[in-house]
């Protein structure tokens, strides 16, 4: 008898919805398509220096709650219109999530947080959230961990990131190369700045690579590049990566690599030793920088909800609403008072381009 050679470890292979049904089940409205046009391009303009604002990316580190996230939405969406003329806002709506080893990967793999994998509802589930949240008028962000999920859901977000233990993966730089919004590099896990500066050089080329198009066909996928990368710093296992000094070795690096100097300071992570208590204290040192005179910092990000602390993932009926089950999160209130100290400490309104 023939010895298998061929998924010995595969225990079974469930077919998803190609990813243009999904679309054409829940379609963008004309408001989210407004809201996602104008937001890649404030995102671009606050890039390239055109647009002196600051970009603020604030929410939950995961969404596991689509109640929660749509209150959080609209508190966002309130705040965001009040200091818009300086700050530009942009939610966290982050649906995969990386694991070290193990652990609950995230909304689109694990819906039920049972670990059934319904990886057809969490689709719909993120896709139907983004598209709510555009409706409401606020930009959202999402991290790509894999090359299928932007055919489901890319056409619903304004800014991209790729994460700290992708970032060397060709898989991703390629992917980064042809996604239609800006994307974020983040530092690698260790600390070192030089594989996020290698990504964003990576990804402003054109690739030729497997994938999936529409209608869930295997094809060649060929981009045209992404001009629109940015470097995100999260600290690393050395520590945190935001002071003057680090900042200046990015600037280096990104100029020796022909890539233009900007760079976004994730406020979480190893920058605030995964403490979410000490969020605040980057958030205001890389405020003071910008504002003293740093114009390569673009942006940052803090994890935020609307409780803060974590809790551990369980069955959803015994979950505090509003608190975290992955990073440990600040909550509203204190989120509400950073970025309204930070829209203090801009000073007067920047000019907003027309």
């Amino acid at each position: 008898m023939t010895q298998p050679t061929a998924d010995i470890r595969i225990e079974s292979l469930e077919p998803l919805v190609p990813p243009a049904r999904l679309t054409a089940l829940l379609p963008l409205g004309e408001e989210a398509v407004q809201t996602i046009v104008a937001g890649r391009k404030a995102v671009e303009a606050v890039l390239s220096g055109e647009d002196p604002r600051v970009l603020a990316i604030v929410g939950p580190c995961s969404i596991h709650d689509l109640d929660a996230a749509r209150d959080y939405a609209k508190r966002l969406k309130h705040l965001a219109d009040k200091l818009a003329d300086r700050l530009l806002v942009v939610m966290r709506v982050y649906f995969e999530k990386p694991r070290t080893t193990v652990g609950w990967k995230g909304l689109i793999n694990d819906p039920h947080l049972d670990d059934s994998f319904d990886v057809a509802t969490g689709l719909r589930l993120a896709r139907s959230l983004l598209i709510e949240i555009g409706g409401m008028g606020l930009f959202t962000a999402t991290e790509f961990l894999e090359p299928i999920t932007p055919q489901y859901i890319a056409d619903t977000v304004v800014l991209g990131a790729i994460g700290a233990r992708t970032t060397e993966s060709p898989t991703h730089r390629q992917m980064a190369s042809g996604l239609s919004m800006p994307v974020g590099f983040k530092n690698a896990t260790d600390g070192s700045l030089q594989a996020a500066v290698d990504a964003m050089q990576a990804a402003r080329a054109p690739h030729s690579f497997l994938g999936i198009d529409s209608l869930g066909g295997t094809c060649v996928v060929r981009t045209a590049g992404n001009p629109w990368g940015v470097l995100m710093l999260r600290g690393g296992r050395s520590g945190s990566n935001y002071s003057p000094d680090v900042l200046a070795e990015a600037r280096e690096r990104l100029a020796k690599a022909g890539l233009p100097e900007r760079i976004i300071v994730d406020c979480s992570h190893a920058n605030s030793g995964k403490d979410h208590r000490r969020q605040s204290v980057v958030w205001r040192d890389v405020l003071r920088q910008r504002i003293e005179g740093d114009r390569s910092i673009v942006g940052l990000m803090l994890e935020s909800n609307l409780l803060p602390g974590s809790q551990p993932v369980a069955e959803r009926s015994t979950l505090t609403y509003g608190v975290s089950i992955t990073d440990a999160c600040i909550g509203w209130d204190e989120t509400d008072a950073l970025l309204t100290e930070a829209h203090a400490m801009l000073g007067e309104p920047a000019h907003q381009p027309s």
